[in-house]
């Protein structure tokens, strides 16, 4: 059975696993017309898993760009994106920031307070994932990332104390 990330009232993104991966990808750039591009995945090797861009220490096995390029390689066609996931179908699926949406990082728990404070206030909740590294991340408007420093400061808090990361364009 597939899990799902409830991302409004009328939508729902799957979670990255392998057999979905191609699918979701092509859906991705189809429906939502968001540009998307393959990552590194993981390999089992000797019993254990491991990431494909083959560092034993990798930071995000499975979870990180396997090429300097790939924001510019991005692509918003479905036609492309199928043909891309049929060279590896267990390749993680990467969304350039700063063209169809920004992304405000938090710590997984601030995230989950925020979620649940913007369904008090009935909020229309837009798409949020969770990465492998415990963050959730909350898709905003594009240009919004450049717009957060300051926002932070007129509440009253330095930038730099807050375990916060707004990532806009060439995230």
């Amino acid at each position: 059975m597939e899990e799902t990330i409830e991302v409004t009232s009328a939508a729902r993104i799957p979670t990255q696993h392998a057999e979905a991966l191609p699918d979701t990808a092509v859906r991705y750039a189809e429906e939502r017309h968001w540009d998307v591009f393959p990552g590194t995945w993981l390999e089992c090797a000797e019993g254990t898993e491991r990431c494909s861009c083959g560092d034993p220490a990798c930071a995000a096995p499975g979870a990180h760009p396997a090429r300097e390029d790939w924001a510019a390689q991005a692509t918003g066609s479905a036609t492309v994106a199928r043909r891309l996931w049929q060279k590896q179908p267990k390749a993680s699926i990467l969304l350039p920031t700063g063209r169809t949406f920004d992304a405000i990082d938090v710590p997984e728990t601030a995230g989950f307070l925020a979620l649940a404070r913007m369904e008090r206030m009935e909020l229309t909740l837009g798409p949020v994932t969770r990465t492998p590294g415990r963050r959730t991340q909350f898709f905003v408007l594009p240009g919004a990332a450049a717009k957060v420093p300051d926002l932070v400061r007129g509440l009253g808090w330095p930038p730099a104390a807050l375990d916060l990361v707004a990532l806009g364009e060439g995230a």
